[in-house]
């Protein structure tokens, strides 16, 4: 910690690398009548099934991406619109300029926001992707039973032969 005086040369504040702690916002864990207005209800609740709870969440990615692709195709529109020829004046050419870049820009923000939602679902896949998951782990038991049962074959070969041989 150091001191420094302060502009009025009164006195001293005191300037420092410490944290400040403040209160952190509390959790709530019961689910609010107003949910929707948060982004969605598909808040998982003990009596909403897997399969309604899926379904739930696939409509909302179903939303944000229809959202995304109706600002895209919103903004293609205008600039096509804006693209017209004719007799115009510097006033109305920088006019235009200016609506092109201001929609080029939100268009822009829909394919970034597009691409992250690609991402996030492509993690969802990779992540939780459970059929797959048991499928190789089931397929990795078959072939460990396999080269379990070939072992305790060759082992009874072996001491068979042992056996024989010993006679």
């Amino acid at each position: 910690m150091f001191l420094a005086s302060s502009s009025s040369g009164k006195g001293l504040t005191a300037k420092t690398d410490v944290s400040r702690p403040s209160a952190l916002p509390s959790a709530n864990l019961i689910p609010r009548a107003n949910n929707t207005a948060l982004g969605g209800n598909n808040q998982p609740s003990a009596e909403q099934s897997s399969r309604e709870f899926l379904t739930a969440t696939e409509e909302e990615w179903n939303r944000k991406i229809d959202v995304e692709l109706e600002a895209l195709l919103d903004g293609m529109v205008d600039l096509v619109g804006l693209a017209s020829i004719g007799d115009k004046d510097k006033f109305r050419i920088a006019q235009e300029a200016f609506q092109a870049q201001s929609r080029a820009e939100s268009m822009v923000r829909a394919a970034n926001s597009l691409l992250s939602i690609t991402h996030s679902m492509k993690l969802l896949l990779l992540l939780s992707d459970e059929a797959q998951i048991t499928t190789r782990r089931d397929d990795e038991i078959k072939v460990v039973q396999e080269e379990k049962n070939a072992a305790r074959a060759q082992v009874a070969a072996l001491l068979d032969e042992l056996i024989r041989g010993g006679r």
